[in-house]
């Protein structure tokens, strides 16, 4: 009698879980198998690279060819540390890079294991910025509920003295007051963010990024163009549809902001694999890229801007960023920014829970 039927584990299901980027090549420096964590590292497509060249399936390879044939030929593997490998038209990635040669079948092949760099340095970065993120969260939500306080009997007291004074010259004192208190509670709830849970259902991204893109597009000027650029294979998420309808119209009007009367404003949607946020590694997560065309953030700007206050404008409440990345973060996604003149890019990134 059975009592159960054990699955069965094969070696590329073992490999395809692993964390560290994994490449097999052929005799003929072929990729023989390539995991999820080397998609997401190299961004290419498992579909297309397996059977095709390395130097063509993952062009960040194309300048070592020489150098991993010769440890094929030769059967020595090695080892290099921080080996940065680039590509036209990306950010170079920086990994360490072990390469062993093995046999199968008497046939010689090379095997490429990239561990990155970067990934080590994201997860104690991301830790950091969170810890100090729910500090300084705590501190500003703690300052509003003692503002909120007195503002109450401030706008009370007013109230008491237009009615016990209605003559018109108090009544524009007092009116002024009660303005003031408002615009100040107004400010206060801002800081405070949202007060619910996020009310998650499922829903098409795209959806969401074309409704945020045709308010803004109301709004820009004619020499602005607000384009966009979706990948169509990305599925479903769940998410509160209009938590994240804020935090993108939020970064979309800094955005629009920066560029000013003429300028471009791209959004762009692509896949992540075996993505950290954090500690957690998600195996599939959503990036929308929000590019714009703008001066860019000074550097000495661009680790504090998701802190409440901070602004690099002058009619700036610096409330807007800090929202999006709570909002965001409470999804257990993140937003980063990276930014020089003439191209600013918030990446917001957000796991797609999978069953």
């Amino acid at each position: 009698m059975k009592l159960g039927v054990r699955s069965r584990v094969t070696a590329e299901d073992v490999i395809d879980g692993l964390t560290t980027a994994v490449i097999a090549l052929d005799e003929g420096l072929r990729v023989s198998t390539i995991n999820s964590a080397a998609e997401g590292l190299f961004e290419v497509s498992r579909r297309l690279a397996l059977g095709a060249p390395l130097a063509e399936a993952v062009p960040h390879f194309a300048p070592h060819e020489l150098r991993l044939r010769r440890a094929l030929d030769t059967s020595t593997g090695f080892i290099e540390r921080e080996a940065k490998l680039t590509r036209n038209g990306s950010a170079a990635v920086t990994v360490d890079l072990t390469t062993t040669p093995f046999v199968v079948g008497r046939k010689p092949g090379l095997l490429m294991e990239m561990q990155p760099v970067e990934r080590q340095l994201r997860i104690s970065r991301d830790g950091l910025f969170q810890t100090q993120f729910d500090a300084s969260r705590e501190l500003i939500r703690g300052l509003a509920h003692e503002i909120k306080n007195p503002l109450g009997g401030i706008r009370g007291a007013a109230q008491l003295l237009e009615h016990e004074f209605p003559d018109s010259q108090h009544r524009e004192y007092t009116r002024v007051i009660i303005r003031e208190v408002d615009r100040l509670q107004n400010l206060v709830n801002r800081m405070l963010g949202p007060n619910r849970a996020p009310q998650k259902t499922l829903l098409n991204i795209h959806e969401l990024l074309e409704h945020v893109r045709r308010l803004v597009q109301a709004e820009a000027p004619e020499g602005v163009a607000v384009l966009r650029d979706y990948d169509p294979s990305i599925p479903e998420l769940v998410v509160d549809r209009e938590q994240i309808i804020q935090a993108v119209l939020n970064i979309l009007r800094n955005a629009l902001q920066a560029v000013g009367a003429q300028g471009t404003i791209t959004l762009r949607t692509r896949t992540r694999r075996q993505l950290t946020i954090g500690p957690t590694r998600h195996k599939l997560a959503v990036q929308i890229d929000i590019e714009d065309s703008g001066p860019g953030v000074p550097p000495d700007m661009i680790e504090k801007i998701f802190y409440p206050m901070v602004t690099t404008r002058a009619e700036g409440t610096g409330l807007g960023l800090p929202l999006s990345q709570y909002l965001v973060h409470s999804h257990g996604g993140l937003i980063e920014c990276r930014s020089r003149p003439g191209c600013t890019v918030f990446s917001i990134y957000l796991p797609i829970e999978t069953a």
